[in-house]
């Protein structure tokens, strides 16, 4: 059904992407193009502490130390399964390289700058692990061939069963190298969904192949709200749309109808953050309503180097509207299965920030690469998992340098993460989630004291790496991992669900066919669907999505993998 204007719920990446698209190939007008959104980067971020911290999650979680610079998380880039990502920047000039597109910028940089993880995997009494050895058993390969050839049709055969139940009868899968890898590249965990597991081993299966290198990462320039948020906020700008912040949209107003499945929205009630007056827009006949659904930054809170990040215990403000939402229709899924579980989904991040080089040289020297090669994670010296296994306490990325565009050329940015924040650190006795950043830094240290090949170990330098922090944010994600969540198919709603009229769900936690999750390419592909159907395009000139997983090369060549 064709509109001629467009409300937009959430500023995050998927609803800017639906604008440039209505914009471009819709042919509408930017001034008829309004979002209403708590903030403007949705799960793209990275910022200065001393903004971040006037954000609406922690506003109530006020912090003492506001210096240095603070990423809830990022996600890498791949040209060659982000299609529809890099169509999109390929429409927007650069923010920050003058005469270059958002796509010709992220090119030049990676380009110059090619991934190459030597240090994939590091374990105590071993150092750098070969993770070219997938560890895998006949089993292993037996279940990991199944999933990869089960076709589209079949994926509900997958509907509520997850990775740990998939591998039941085989818990040696959950010991091998492969396992770290892929659990830590994607943030999977045996409680995730198969179904989506499924989905990146089709999506993502040229990348089986090359795993412990991560050849096939991309990367940006800086931080990802610099190099993709930025530019499509200031292009937006340019071309007239309203983007309206510190509005939270609470309640909808749906058309009564005989049969009470006919969903037409028509009025939209939302809290002005700012004033803390309820406000309230019609909607017209003629306007689209675009809601990202989900988000997995919701509820996130910082804590600083004195502080551990407080648990906020907030269902979230997507997912309370989408509740809303499902509780009047049938069709459009079920919130609680992606945000009413913490234990499948919650994390903790932290990102830290020095006024010299000492740290950085040091993991250079221990893990043997440059900054930017990616990811390295630290295998624990103990099983530490139900299954009686070793398992991953904590990775990093040490970024290429600078990670932002205002960073003085002597600091330094590294962001980590603890997958499973109630587990105890082994150098520092508390939960992740109860650490502040000096804590977390200091199991960093110990981390790579385990792995450092000498002479000296980087401990002897403790004193002086401690003494060089401005600060390191830690930062507490409920709903991190969300998207994972065992589910079915049903759970989430079609971007242009059934009977639906004027309202669309893009984002994560919108089912797409075949498009896997967490990624800036699911993101974008499904604003690009919901534009193209109300500008009535059709489905056929979305972008064209490779089907790796039936390439008998790249097949060929994951099979061979598998038995290394």
């Amino acid at each position: 059904m064709r509109k001629e204007k467009a409300i937009m719920i959430g500023a995050g990446l998927a609803n800017m992407a639906a604008a440039v698209y209505l914009i471009q190939e819709g042919k509408r007008n930017g001034d008829q193009i309004t979002f209403y959104s708590i903030d403007d980067h949705g799960s793209n971020d990275g910022s200065s502490t001393s903004v971040a911290v006037d954000e609406y999650w922690n506003k109530n979680h006020p912090l003492e130390n506001q210096k240095g610079y603070v990423a809830r998380g990022g996600r890498m880039l791949n040209y060659r399964t982000y299609v529809d990502l890099m169509d999109l920047l390929a429409r927007i000039p650069s923010a920050t390289e003058p005469g270059m597109t958002a796509a010709e910028d992220t090119r030049d940089f990676d380009a110059k700058h090619r991934t190459f993880d030597k240090a994939r995997l590091l374990e105590g009494g071993k150092g750098i692990i070969d993770g070219g050895h997938m560890g895998f058993n006949n089993e292993d390969r037996i279940l990991l061939t199944k999933l990869i050839a089960m076709p589209d049709s079949e994926e509900e055969k997958l509907d509520n069963v997850t990775i740990a139940d998939y591998f039941k009868d085989d818990p040696h899968f959950f010991g091998t190298n492969f396992w770290y890898m892929w659990e830590t590249t994607f943030a999977f965990r045996t409680q995730s969904s198969a179904q989506e597991l499924r989905r990146y081993m089709h999506q993502m299966i040229y990348e089986f192949t090359q795993i412990e290198h991560l050849v096939g990462v991309n990367r940006t320039r800086y931080n990802q709200y610099e190099s993709i948020m930025l530019p499509l906020i200031d292009y937006l700008k340019a071309q007239g749309c309203h983007i309206i912040l510190n509005r939270r949209v609470t309640d909808w107003k749906f058309k009564e109808t005989a049969m009470q499945d006919e969903i037409t929205v028509t009025g939209l009630e939302m809290e002005n953050l700012e004033t803390g007056e309820t406000e309230f827009v019609t909607v017209p006949d003629d306007t689209a309503v675009i809601f990202t659904n989900g988000s997995i930054t919701d509820s996130a809170t910082l804590g600083d180097y004195e502080h551990p990040a407080e648990e906020n215990m907030d269902y979230g403000a997507a997912s309370s509207l989408w509740k809303k939402a499902s509780e009047h229709f049938y069709n459009l899924g079920n919130p609680d299965k992606f945000f009413a579980d913490r234990a499948a989904s919650e994390w903790v991040s932290f990102t830290l920030t020095t006024k010299d080089h000492t740290l950085l040289n040091e993991i250079t020297r221990i893990t043997t690469q440059e900054p930017g090669n990616a990811l390295n994670s630290f295998i624990s010296t103990r099983p530490i998992t139900e299954l009686g296994h070793k398992d991953v306490n904590m990775s990093i990325v040490v970024h290429h340098q600078p990670h932002f565009t205002t960073q003085k050329p002597n600091e330094t940015v590294i962001w980590g993460y603890f997958l499973y924040p109630r587990r105890k650190g082994e150098f520092v006795d508390k939960q992740y989630i109860k650490m502040n950043g000096k804590e977390m830094l200091e199991e960093l240290i110990g981390q790579l004291s385990k792995v450092d090949p000498g002479p000296v170990n980087i401990r002897e330098k403790e004193t002086e790496i401690l003494a060089s922090v401005i600060n390191n944010i830690p930062v507490y994600m409920p709903y991190a991992s969300a998207l994972f969540n065992n589910r079915a198919k049903s759970d989430r709603p079609k971007v242009i669900p059934q009977h639906s009229t004027n309202l669309a769900f893009t984002g994560e936690f919108a089912e797409q066919p075949y498009q896997m999750i967490f990624t800036e390419q699911s993101a974008v592909r499904s604003g690009e669907i919901a534009a193209y159907h109300f500008a009535g395009i059709p489905m056929s000139r979305l972008v064209e999505t490779p089907r790796y997983d039936k390439d008998l090369k790249t097949l060929l060549k994951a099979a061979q993998k598998m038995f290394k």
